[in-house]
């Protein structure tokens, strides 16, 4: 036999073969060869339909989660609001979920393909809920589960937050391969894909994606038996872009096509996610802007050859809130509403928090998803860990705050805000990549219309684009 060469550049050249045999999915079925592939077609055939997913979901205890009215925040958010405006402010609470949190949607969906087409296992590459969710899914399907995860720095330093994670994921009996940060992570995850036959659970697959396709459905089913309608508006915290992805695919599937989109992040500007140097100083591990930014303006850069999850074809709106404020509004959510919840979702609330002041009262804003806290995941030791990094821990601004040397809670609720980001620059930046990327010189109608799709725009926007770029079109 044969003996495979395990070397990087080895391991990377089998990538395509590998990914193959651990998904499931030939992705050149839906190429067209250059650019564009079959968006709509990939997720409907490999994937399964919403009725079936609720089903698969259902049968583990995952899903149908409360929505909860924030009457104390809104309050607060009136207080500061122009006379007439404060939306009602809502949650829908995933933190119900078996693993305490959304990414139980996804991981069902994954781990019962998994154990319907005969693995024996799954893997997946994660920075810890989707782990955690993973390892609880598989706990209940029967199957192994390895998670990759970067845990530390190079002097073996791990973040709060992080290393919780990790202790989720080994309390649901999975494997943990913890890994210091830099490029060995992808590398590992094919190795034991290859080595193992694993199922890869990836977070960017059909299924996963359309996992999240339920929360969406079921939180517009929810506000129209609460309220009557739709809600005006959907705030998500958006890192690599299932979470956008799969919850306005579900409110469109649910006929709420006047819903608007909002993504929200941490702005972490500055830092670089692959710096073992910036690792440990950034207080929030998903969440952020080193995620939120590269995958919406490259999405296949994903651990599979085609994502599932693409942001700029469904996002009206994607605004920024800084550390600080997120840290003062999961106290706010504790201390007025009772609620202690996690980082990731109190994100897009923190930028729901303003977002609600410009509209009217009687309209309604919904923060599609909380998480569980606890241990490291909690706002004193990630702060603690932050000061003991030689980050300086301030009230004042939030504008001044500089990530990795600050973090600066606001003075008062007035001096919290959001920073919109111009989809415009994301879509513009997404066509280059396009067109860099595949070394294309000209591109084809189809390409044309795709993107056009994929950026939420027209094709008049993209060969203006393509035009500044000196890219023609066929």
């Amino acid at each position: 036999m044969t003996k495979l060469d395990m070397s990087y550049a080895a391991v990377m050249g089998r990538r395509n073969e590998i990914m193959k045999q651990a998904v499931g999915i030939d992705y050149s079925a839906f190429e067209s060869g250059g650019i564009a592939f079959d968006y709509e077609r990939m997720m409907r055939e490999a994937g399964y339909t919403l009725e079936e997913i609720r089903e698969i979901q259902s049968s583990t205890g995952v899903g149908d989660t409360p929505i909860l009215e924030l009457k104390n925040l809104t309050a607060l958010a009136r207080k500061y609001a122009p006379k007439g405006k404060g939306a009602r402010i809502f949650i829908k609470d995933e933190a119900a979920n078996p693993s305490g949190s959304f990414k139980a949607r996804r991981a069902a969906n994954a781990v019962y393909h998994a154990k319907r087409h005969g693995y024996k296992g799954v893997i997946a590459a994660t920075s810890g809920n989707y782990g955690a969710a993973v390892a609880s899914q598989a706990a209940m399907r029967g199957l192994k589960c390895i998670i990759v995860q970067e845990c530390y720095d190079s002097s073996m330093t791990g973040q709060p937050e992080i290393l919780e994670k990790l202790r989720a994921c080994e309390a649901y009996g999975a494997e943990v391969v913890q890994l210091s940060v830099g490029p060995e992570l992808f590398y590992t995850f094919l190795v034991l894909l290859e080595e193992t036959g694993y199922f890869n659970a990836s977070l960017y697959t059909p299924f996963g994606i359309a996992g999240v396709e339920t929360l969406g459905y079921e939180l517009v089913e929810q506000f129209r038996a609460r309220t009557g309608r739709a809600p005006d508006k959907v705030l998500i915290t958006h890192a690599g872009g299932g979470n956008v992805t799969g919850t306005a695919r579900g409110v469109l599937k649910a006929g709420a096509t006047d819903t608007e989109i909002v993504g929200a992040s941490v702005d972490l500007s500055g830092l670089h996610m692959a710096s073992d140097h910036d690792f440990n100083r950034k207080s929030f591990t998903t969440g952020h802007t080193g995620f939120g930014i590269p995958f919406a303006t490259w999405p296949d850069r994903a651990d599979v050859p085609r994502n599932a999850a693409r942001p700029l074809r469904y996002l009206d709106r994607y605004v920024l809130v800084k550390q600080g404020e997120v840290f003062y509004i999961t106290e706010a959510l504790a201390v007025l509403e009772g609620l202690e919840r996690g980082p990731a979702g109190n994100t897009s609330l923190t930028a729901a928090f303003t977002v609600a002041q410009g509209m009217d009262q009687d309209q309604t804003i919904v923060v599609q998803e909380t998480e569980y806290t606890g241990a490291g995941k909690h706002p004193m030791p990630q702060l603690s860990f932050a000061r003991s990094n030689g980050i300086e821990l301030l009230f004042g601004n939030p504008d001044d705050e500089k990530p990795g040397t600050n973090i600066i809670f606001p003075k008062d609720p007035s001096f919290i805000k959001v920073r919109d980001f111009d989809l415009d620059k994301a879509r513009h930046s997404y066509i280059r990549n396009c067109v860099t990327n595949n070394k294309l010189e000209s591109v084809s109608p189809a390409d044309l219309k795709f993107l056009a799709e994929d950026t939420k725009s027209s094709e008049d926007y993209v060969r203006g684009v393509l035009r500044e770029l000196g890219t023609e079109v066929k």
